[in-house]
């Protein structure tokens, strides 16, 4: 369910995005735009995709990036958030909040980290790659940045997580909790570690932010200062 709400959050933020992008494409193809060569598409395209990344990480990667952005909170994961409830009328108030302030801070402190590998990932970007951007559909740029940054953003945000929610108490206690809850299939098995949970959490709103941001750019190219931008996408106004 967590992942399929990210999904339908991922296709708002970037279909008009993408559609514009590929109506680009399909113009330049037939000459529509003959001021724009394929090699300025293409380097608008990645100025574009740097931008939005650069611009994600710097709005994530500070103090309420993610508490402070219902986008993209991190909450206690399905039937957790809902045992919640029941806690706080217990009493335990307090120790959830500090425990979903520490999973938040937790992403905050890692997304920094992936700066680097997200700007490789759009500057290594082949031909092929900008072209499935351009004709995969609605989740296209999500897709991009998922299946090359993914697996390596989450190795090095994985001992940041785990830093930061040992500092609160409760990061055991969550995870013998969650275990055991994932054995009645309560809780998905790759959510019963929270430390695996706030990492790829983390990545869900940070795809999410990018795909966000370049809707921005794509917008007013003008604004971002870059000429290139303003030739290739001011050229659609």
């Amino acid at each position: 369910m967590q992942r399929r709400n990210f999904n339908k959050a991922g296709v708002s933020a970037l279909g008009a995005l993408i559609l514009a992008t590929y109506q680009q494409a399909h113009a330049l193809s037939l000459g529509d735009l003959a001021g724009i060569s394929n090699t300025d598409a293409s380097a608008g395209l990645k100025t574009a995709l740097e931008k939005g990344a650069i611009a994600a990480v710097a709005l994530l990667g500070k103090t309420d990036g993610f508490l402070g952005n219902p986008k993209v909170r991190i909450p206690l994961p399905g039937f957790l958030e809902d045992a919640s409830k029941l806690l706080r009328n217990l009493g335990q108030g307090k120790r959830i909040d500090e425990l979903v302030t520490s999973i938040n801070r937790a992403a905050e402190a890692a997304v920094p980290m992936g700066k680097d590998l997200l700007v490789s990932a759009v500057r290594n970007m082949s031909v092929n790659d900008a072209k499935s951007i351009l004709t995969g559909g609605e989740t296209s740029v999500t897709t991009f940045f998922a299946e090359k940054t993914r697996s390596p953003l989450g190795v090095k945000f994985l001992p940041v997580v785990t830093k930061a929610t040992e500092k609160v108490g409760l990061a055991n206690k969550y995870n013998e909790f969650a275990g055991k809850a994932a054995g009645f299939g309560l809780v998905k098995k790759e959510d019963a570690n929270i430390q695996q949970y706030v990492t790829g959490k983390s990545l869900d709103g940070l795809y999410l932010i990018i795909g966000e941001e370049e809707k921005k750019i794509r917008q007013d190219p003008v604004g971002t200062g870059s000429a290139i931008l303003k030739k290739v996408f001011g050229a659609m106004k």
